[in-house]
């Protein structure tokens, strides 16, 4: 896969994965996410440029992203729960749905085609983007979490929807968390312990489907998940989570709310174009 890349090639794009891997760390600590919504489309250019064919590669960085999150999310996690911030209950009662929903999404990974993916990850991070971009603290459903049936129905769609998007879901349990009255921070903590778990099964879950793809992956993947990708990128993202942790108790959400829903339209925008 590599033939036809030059040197200057390979240490741009490994550079670039460095650089993701550092924004990663950042958004995993400031917003209880794992940051795939920005793995994804790096790794989306790093395979494209390494040649790796277009009906594996979406599945591919989906795949990476997640596992890469996974010590990440460990980390964050470990750096908020310090701060006693994490929601009562939560993570239990989500833990089991999402990582349902998770296997169900790798599930679709070993036979649909990328272009689902793309869909998948264009409509949720829209839908993300909007809401940190435009919605703030406006969008209230409650003052309290629902019953055990719709916090049922909230885990495996997090855990659905993430393991389609090659996230942890922790934008997304943000939005719920908020919508029902719970502190941004409150929400960033729970979301990067939701993490853990949603990001350890879909690992093994893209690992599994993507066994049957072998002739079309490049050197050194296992199943859906790039070794390489992953030894370049894990420990920098894993590395800076805390920082990121500290800086979200630190620092005005506002800026950096809309930076990102930019960002994540923009990368929308770029699938988008990619499926015509």
């Amino acid at each position: 896969m590599l033939l036809g890349v030059g040197l200057h090639e390979i240490l741009f794009l490994a550079l670039a994965i460095v650089i993701g891997g550092v924004v990663t760390g950042l958004l995993a600590g400031v917003f209880g996410i794992g940051g795939g919504s920005v793995i994804v489309p790096v790794l989306y250019e790093v395979f494209r440029v390494l040649g790796v064919p277009e009906e594996v590669r979406m599945q591919l960085c989906l795949g990476t992203s997640i596992a890469i999150i996974v010590p990440t999310a460990v980390r964050s996690y470990l750096a908020h729960r310090a701060k006693g911030l994490v929601v009562p209950g939560v993570i239990r009662l989500w833990a089991l749905p999402a990582v349902f929903g998770v296997a169900c999404g790798a599930a679709i990974a070993a036979f649909a085609p990328s272009a689902v993916f793309k869909i998948a990850f264009v409509v949720i991070a829209t839908f993300i983007a909007i809401k940190f971009m435009f919605a703030g603290d406006r969008w209230n459903l409650g003052t309290d979490l629902p019953g055990p049936l719709p916090m049922t129905g909230y885990g495996f769609g997090i855990g659905l929807a993430g393991s389609l998007m090659g996230i942890s879901g922790g934008s997304l349990s943000n939005i719920v968390l908020t919508l029902y009255g719970k502190s941004m921070h409150q929400a960033v903590a729970t979301s990067a312990g939701l993490g853990v778990p949603i990001t350890i099964v879909g690992t093994v879950g893209y690992i599994l489907a993507g066994l049957p793809h072998r002739a079309l992956l490049p050197p050194l993947s296992l199943g859906f998940v790039s070794l390489i990708g992953l030894a370049i990128m894990a420990p920098v993202s894993s590395f800076v989570a805390p920082y990121g942790a500290r800086l979200a108790h630190r620092l005005s959400r506002r800026t950096l709310e809309i930076a990102f829903g930019i960002f994540l339209l923009l990368v929308s925008a770029r699938f988008l174009v990619s499926l015509f």
